[in-house]
């Protein structure tokens, strides 16, 4: 029989207050892309555990905190940076991912133009840099994992949805398009097929305006029609790259 300080777990019976031990954090993969390259934002941990290694954006959720006030407040506090979306995507709890004890991290996704977002390392960081997704350093505790899942969500994510579009300046060519759904997949779209399929989903606003600065014929400008976009959703319509 169950008491005030007990819960019967198959033939054990545990005392209840060690069901409140362990600890919850939160992890933020932010994902940045420019110039063809999809990166991570990681920063140098100054402090033990794994003092001088990369890490994810993460830390303890403090008591009064929930988890989305949580997750932009680490992010704010490591990086600087804030207002950013992030979305939840998956939850670690292996019971040895912390060397200290028992934590649970839930983890979140973000996809920002890095361009846009110039991070300051503070509080614990020692430094906050945008790292190529190829090019990673050995990562602290079980963040190469926890990035693994993230890329893994981040690919299904910009098939399905226009997320990918987040990373794009207001005004892009379909050539930057393209590229940028090849870095964000990781193989390459033939060039007629790509802007066939795209420009059929009329999701795109064709703009009078044409790229300038460049050595080749300038291209011409597009927009993403979110308007546009909601509207077709609401019908029933589809994004798949």
């Amino acid at each position: 029989m169950k008491t005030p300080s007990s819960y019967f777990l198959s033939d054990h019976t545990i005392p209840l207050n060690d069901y409140f031990v362990f600890g919850l954090s939160i992890d933020c993969v932010v994902f940045g892309y420019h110039e063809g390259e999809i990166k991570v934002l990681l920063v140098q941990r100054d402090v033990e555990p794994f003092n001088g290694h990369w890490a994810l954006i993460g830390d303890l959720v403090e008591p009064d905190k929930n988890l989305e006030e949580a997750a932009n407040n680490v992010l704010e506090n490591l990086t600087g940076l804030k207002n950013i979306y992030m979305k939840q995507f998956f939850t670690f709890g292996s019971v040895d991912r912390h060397p200290l004890g028992r934590v649970v991290t839930v983890a979140y996704f973000s996809l920002v133009n890095s361009m846009n977002y110039q991070p300051i390392a503070s509080s614990w960081a020692k430094s906050a840099e945008w790292i190529n997704i190829n090019n990673l350093p050995e990562l602290a505790f079980d963040h190469y994992t926890i990035l693994c899942k993230g890329i893994e969500t981040l690919k299904n994510e910009v098939r399905h949805k226009p997320t990918g579009f987040e990373l794009l300046p207001k005004k892009f060519t379909l050539l930057e398009l393209q590229l940028l759904y090849e870095a964000l997949l990781g193989y390459k779209f033939d060039k007629s097929n790509f802007r066939k399929k795209i420009q059929e989903m009329n999701i795109l606003r064709p703009l009078n305006e044409f790229k300038l600065n460049v050595s080749h014929r300038p291209a011409k400008l597009f927009e993403f029609d979110e308007k546009r976009y909601r509207t077709l959703e609401k019908e029933g319509f589809s994004f798949e790259l």
